[in-house]
């Protein structure tokens, strides 16, 4: 089979690893990075002009905006399939709000929450008390429209900000949520409009420093699966989350065929949705893909054509993602650097933020680097992904020491 990757980072370097060892597959990514250049081959350029010029068998989307946009719709204009739900059903991530109305016609359990258009009603419906709600932008904001305020006057500046068009149209609008304590869980599910066949569940860690302290990331690391989390809890979350969602959007005319990605906060009165993403999460696909020993390339065409996916088998044991950050990430940092001892590593190194200069390799990112360990256990997985992180180098180079061992 021929695909198609679309996409440059770590996520897109871990689709391209999986499809091109799950069998006699030839991957295209576009445009990718120095890491899919040594399995895949990398085009510049339209995606979808490429899909069409190299007759490829299945494009698969990795980030959001083209889905949004609408390119699977382009697509089937030409007669590809796309793995990645069409614009409509893309609204789940590209509108905080229409997900909302999704999972509450679902019955999918949710926090509270309320939709405002303008400063002031948003300021007052929070009052005195900000640390009790969560402030999202409602559109899509690349991670960065996510709010945990602890003051009236830190809330107030945020708000204010969203409205004063600090993220653009993404912010035109905002949801105010409750705000749910406890520990976050992402699943995976693969859809093909009715049903989803549901990958391990993994654990993304957001915060830029240990202890879960500092500023919200695009996430510092992951592990797959969780240690605290029951054998069944995907198949739950499958049941209870994934099909009510499926079969609503079916009604409203919408079948969503992709990756539907739930991020749950599991609390002392059950798992909550805090949100739905419309594709697979950066890093938890650096951990949850090697755990999966089937032909995925198989599982998403079936999905992307609507027909009946076959199981997956997965390994056994856990893995273990560490994130190299340049220094400053998430805010202002230097690109360029030299890095070296990428190639002396045994665990899987997944390219986010690179780039070759005068045949070397160097800096082009935030995250710059994603090295994912397997274990029979998750110590194991853990600490052959540290001793490796610690063989790569950069200038400003950071990540955190406690992966895996945070809730």
């Amino acid at each position: 089979m021929k695909i198609l990757v679309i996409g440059s980072g770590g996520r897109e370097h871990a689709l391209a690893w999986a499809l091109y060892n799950g069998g006699a597959n030839t991957v295209l990514v576009n445009p990718g990075n120095p890491g899919t250049a040594k399995i895949a081959t990398n085009m510049d350029g339209d995606p979808v002009e490429i899909a069409v010029s190299e007759s490829v068998d299945l494009v698969v989307v990795g980030p959001e905006a083209p889905l949004v946009n609408g390119i699977a719709g382009q697509l089937a204009e030409k007669g590809i399939p796309c793995f990645g739900p069409s614009a409509e059903c893309a609204r789940l991530e590209g509108s905080k709000w229409f997900a909302k109305e999704i999972m509450t016609a679902a019955g999918v359990p949710t926090a509270t929450g309320k939709l405002f258009k303008n400063q002031t009603s948003a300021i007052d419906y929070m009052g005195e008390y900000p640390d009790k709600f969560v402030i999202k932008a409602d559109g899509l904001a690349a991670g960065k429209g996510v709010y945990l305020p602890t003051t009236k006057k830190e809330s107030d500046g945020i708000i204010g900000d969203l409205f004063k068009g600090s993220l653009g149209e993404a912010g035109a609008s905002v949801v105010i949520e409750q705000r749910l304590s406890g520990s976050e869980v992402s699943v995976l599910a693969v859809c093909n409009g009715t049903d989803a066949v549901v990958l391990p569940p993994s654990r993304d860690h957001k915060r830029a420093y240990d202890g879960d302290m500092g500023p919200n990331t695009g996430g510092m690391g992951a592990i797959c699966p969780p240690p605290d989390v029951p054998f069944d809890f995907g198949d739950d979350v499958r049941e209870k989350v994934i099909l009510p969602v499926l079969n609503v959007m079916k009604e409203k005319g919408m079948e969503f065929r992709g990756v539907l990605y739930a991020g749950l906060m599991i609390t002392e009165y059950g798992y909550f949705v805090l949100e739905f993403n419309v594709r697979f999460g950066d890093p938890e696909t650096q951990a949850v893909l090697p755990m999966v020993e089937s032909d995925l390339a198989q599982l998403f065409l079936f999905a992307a054509n609507g027909e009946e996916m076959p199981s997956v088998q997965i390994r056994e044991g856990a893995s273990a993602c560490i994130i190299l950050a340049s220094g400053g990430y998430p805010g202002s940092y230097t690109k360029g650097f030299k890095i070296t001892g990428a190639n002396e590593t045994e665990s899987l190194i997944f390219h986010a933020g690179t780039a070759e200069k005068d045949g070397s390799l160097v800096t082009a990112g935030g995250r710059v680097i994603g090295i994912t360990a397997l274990g029979e256990d998750l110590d194991e997985a853990l600490e052959k992904a540290y001793i490796d992180a610690d063989r790569i180098e950069f200038e400003g180079r950071h990540m955190r020491r406690d992966i895996g061992r945070t809730v």
